[in-house]
Order: structure tokens, then sequence, then C-alpha cells
């Protein structure tokens, strides 16, 4: 179940970067969002949800596949009366209510999903085209569009962050590139339906993320080494340690979804991450001296000599000169906040 928005871990963070967000233009508006039942979701609502408490009356249209389990892991928001949800799949959803934003964020990102690269393909091409045609037809003029830093492909070793303007790119013949190659193709349908019908999409590209909503068994390691520290276990590391990898709080990212959706340039790419690069093994160390001091860490492998170092962190200056984004929670703090609002639900 996900944590009540309500709790300080979530809501205190949320109000201390309040200010950095000018959400006028939400009074009064509908926004409809496309994979809103998961981690980006609940911290979108939870940030709307503080906003309404602060005198903006936004409201929420939700597509679901399962209305229903949305509302058994989140019960707090599926008894809200701005927040309705739609039924549907994100490639053929009917819904004629009008709307007056939109964010795309839909795609199954778990290890389970990226077995079957044909449906995660049909899934980002046909769903965004498909959303976006809704979109024209429910008279939205803004839509962000939630794409992936996958789209860079592998980050050259003499790249040390990823700039929106690199050339690098996946291998559109390799068969593991199936998520990355489908994310650029449906970034380039949002700019030439942008500017064919006159609607405004900007572009997200988003990395790594930590938070409250965020699995503590999943595939992701950050995630994992919390949910080792909170069940009392060494912190386990399934690999050398070595790769280099960077996490953005998620009261942060959604400000920063928010901001882009609202003040973004149509068809521009705004890299949304943290520029701060970790090793895993020091993200391990992090967690450890954060939750448990007297803990081990466990490394499975030794790294080979002459290896290529793997990171993936992206610049972010384009965020902050044009948009005033910035990376305010630290890591230390993200890691801190994710598991108090985490420990109430481990035995649940």
């Amino acid at each position: 179940m996900l944590p009540d928005p309500r709790c300080p871990p979530v809501q205190g963070r949320l109000t201390a970067l309040h200010d950095h967000l000018d959400a006028s233009p939400l009074d009064g508006r509908t926004v409809f969002i496309t994979g809103g039942t998961g981690f980006f979701g609940y911290w979108m609502l939870s940030l709307f949800d503080l906003l309404r408490q602060r005198g903006i009356d936004v409201r929420v249209r939700l597509l679901s596949r399962n209305p229903a389990a949305f509302a058994a892991v989140a019960p707090y928001f599926s008894a809200q009366s701005w927040v309705s949800c739609v039924r549907g799949d994100v490639k053929s959803f009917a819904d004629a209510t009008p709307a007056d934003l939109l964010i795309h964020a839909a795609t199954d990102t778990d290890a389970a999903a990226h077995r079957d690269p044909l449906a995660i393909m049909d899934n980002i091409l046909l769903g965004t085209r498909h959303t976006l045609a809704h979109a024209l037809s429910s008279g939205v003029r803004r839509v962000l569009y939630v794409s992936s830093g996958a789209v860079y492909g592998v980050q050259p070793a003499d790249i040390e962050q990823l700039p929106e303007s690199a050339s690098c790119a996946c291998d559109a013949t390799h068969p593991d590139s199936a998520y990355g190659s489908a994310k650029r193709g449906a970034e380039q349908w949002c700019v030439q339906f942008g500017r064919e019908h006159g609607i405004a999409i900007p572009i997200a590209r988003c990395f790594a993320f930590v938070g409250a909503g965020l699995p503590l068994n999943g595939h992701f390691a950050i995630g994992n080494f919390i949910g080792d520290a909170l069940a009392g276990r060494p912190i386990c590391v399934n690999g050398d340690g070595t790769p280099l990898r960077s996490y953005l709080y998620g009261a942060d990212l959604a400000i920063w979804l928010l901001k882009i959706l609202l003040q973004g340039t149509h068809g521009q790419a705004y890299n949304v991450g943290s520029d701060q690069a970790v090793s895993i093994r020091e993200l391990a160390e992090t967690v450890r001296d954060a939750l448990c001091p007297e803990h081990a860490v466990h490394i499975t492998r030794s790294a080979p000599d002459n290896a290529l170092r793997s990171r993936y962190i992206p610049a972010i200056g384009r965020a902050r000169s044009e948009l005033g984004l910035d990376v305010w929670t630290s890591l230390e703090q993200a890691i801190r906040l994710t598991a108090a609002s985490a420990a109430p639900h481990q035995h649940a």
C-alpha cells in the first residue's frame, strides 16, 4: 500500500519545496494523467493534494487499467472527490470529458514488462499516438511527455554528464533497446504532432529517483538497499559496485514535472534527475551510514581489471537555467525520508 501523502516525510518535504512553483495557472483546471498509478503518479497526486490545501482548485482524471486495484493500494486518493478514474488501456481508452492539461507518463518499467519488448513498444508508441489524439479531441493545449534517459543509449565513457544535445542514442538494432528506441520515437511523434495541431508538448527525460512509493524489493538498487536496512539485513550489492548513478527525490521530481508541464518549451527535452554521481558501492554505504551504521555492506563480485565503468548521469543545466529547477534534497536526506515513509508499511 502506498503511504498516506499527509505523512510528514512526504507532505513536509513538498511543503518545504512549495515556493519553487507558481501553481496559480492550475486553479480551476483539470489535469488528465496516464501512468498516474505508479511512483510518478503518487508524487504528482501528493503535490496536487498539497496545492489544493493551499487553495488551488485543481482536479485530476486518472487513467487506470484497474481502478479497483488502484483504490486498494492508494485508498486516500481514491476517496478524494477531486480525483476520478478513467478505466482503460493507454492504447485504446475512451473519455469524452474535457481537460486543460495532460501528463503522459504511462510506461511499464518493471523487469517483467521488459521481457516482452514488442508489448513495451506497443504501449509506448501506440499509447502515445492514442493519448495525443485524446488530448486534441479533449481541448488540451499543453501536454507533458514523460520520456527517459534511456533514449541516449549507453553513456560514452568520456561524457561525465549527458546533455540533452548529446548525439548518442540507443542501437536501434540491439534487442535490448526496445524501451529506449520506442521512447525516442515517441518524442519525435510529440514534436510533429504538437507542431501540426498547435499543442505545446515539452519532454521530460527522466533518470533515477528515490522516495515514498518506490519498491523496496524490485530491480531498483536504492530501493533494495533501503529494504535491506529496514529489515535488519546486511546491505547486498548484486555486482561489483562500480556503476555510477544519481538519484532525485520524489518531491523534487514532482515540482520538476509540473514546472516543465506549465512552462516548458514545445519540443524541448529537459533532463530530469540529479547530476550528483555516486557509485553503487558508495550508495550502499550511504544507505548503511544513514539508516544502520552497525550493518555490513556485501559486494557480491570483484570489479574486472580495465573494465569500462557504467555511467547514467544527466546534465541538468537546461532545467536550472530555463526553469529555475535544482536538486534541492540531498541524497542522505532522500534516503532517510524514503525509509521513514516506508517503515510503517513494512509489515502491512
